[in-house]
């Protein structure tokens, strides 16, 4: 929630384009579905917390981790981490799919 409060606020006061904005919203929307996800599956009666389900667990938190905070690097700072990070976000995505 307070990634998306920043986006919608902060993040115009620092005189950023829409196009910017729009990343940070997509960053901050994946955070919120992916827990969301995660307290639905938590929630589950016949939740069996096997080896399994702990490996998948761990890549949707590590790719939506990833994923979102490469976006959110991006916006504030491409020019010192884009070299790195832009590669990195659709890795973080890709691991958040596999969980």
């Amino acid at each position: 929630m307070a990634t998306g409060a920043f986006g919608a606020h902060g993040l115009r006061a620092r005189g950023l384009t829409e196009k910017s904005v729009g990343s940070w919203t997509t960053g901050s929307n994946y955070l919120i579905y992916n827990g969301l996800a995660l307290l639905a599956i938590s929630l589950h009666p016949r939740l069996n917390m096997n080896q399994r389900m702990k490996w998948g667990t761990g890549l949707i938190v590590g790719g939506a981790l990833t994923f979102s905070g490469t976006i959110f690097g991006l916006v504030l700072a491409r020019e010192k981490v884009g070299p790195v990070f832009g590669p990195l976000t659709p890795v973080g995505g890709a691991v958040m799919m596999a969980g």
